[in-house]
């Protein structure tokens, strides 16, 4: 049984660090994370995997450009599925406005193992920390209302929500943020989930 969880452990982290494919655009390797029927939510998307793909792909020739770095993956085990919580540190750059942002948020996954193979079944994105970068300085960047972006966003993701939004990706409700509600909303239907509830 060791042995067994090792080989999970390992099929869970390449499952993880698959990420880069979105990054790489690399869509049908992408579509390969996740099981026909999952859905996800993040901070531009909430639906099923198909759909977030085909909105990837769209944004892709804009002028938002992303990097993730993937983290080793915490995972909870129950049988067939796991309950998995992974550190990302998100870097953006928005090429006509002169801003970029740095965002710390962790995926919340669902995952399963269906014939043999590990995949995403729903993934939540909490977001705990971010702020603004000045690739070029501050000089360079366009302005920004700081005091009208906080009555919008909550500060953990509000660089990010004014990136997307720049680049007419509408970024509408309140998302999940480090403790909060919705992070344990998240966790116990999670933790539920894994115990097959």
């Amino acid at each position: 049984m060791i042995e067994n969880r090792i080989a999970d452990r390992l099929a869970i982290g390449e499952l993880m660090s698959g990420w880069i494919h979105r990054d790489r655009q690399q869509w049908d390797e992408l579509a390969g994370l996740f099981h026909e029927d999952a859905t996800l939510t993040i901070l531009w998307f909430s639906g099923s995997a198909r759909d977030f793909i085909d909105g990837s792909r769209r944004l892709s020739g804009g002028p938002l450009r992303n990097k993730h770095f993937i983290g080793s993956p915490a995972i909870e085990f129950a049988g067939d599925r796991a309950f998995v919580e992974t550190n990302v540190i998100l870097l953006a750059d928005h090429l006509d406005s002169g801003l970029g942002a740095t965002i710390h948020n962790r995926f919340l996954d669902r995952v399963r193992r269906d014939d043999g193979v590990w995949r995403i079944a729903h993934r939540d994105s909490v977001y705990d920390l971010g702020g603004f970068t000045y690739p070029f300085g501050v000089d360079g960047a366009e302005h920004i209302d700081a005091e009208a972006l906080s009555r919008r966003h909550p500060r953990e993701y509000a660089a990010l929500a004014y990136l997307l939004e720049r680049s007419g990706v509408p970024v509408t409700g309140t998302y999940p943020t480090r403790f909060s509600d919705r992070e344990r909303t998240i966790l116990e239907s999670g933790h539920a989930w894994l115990d097959g509830k």
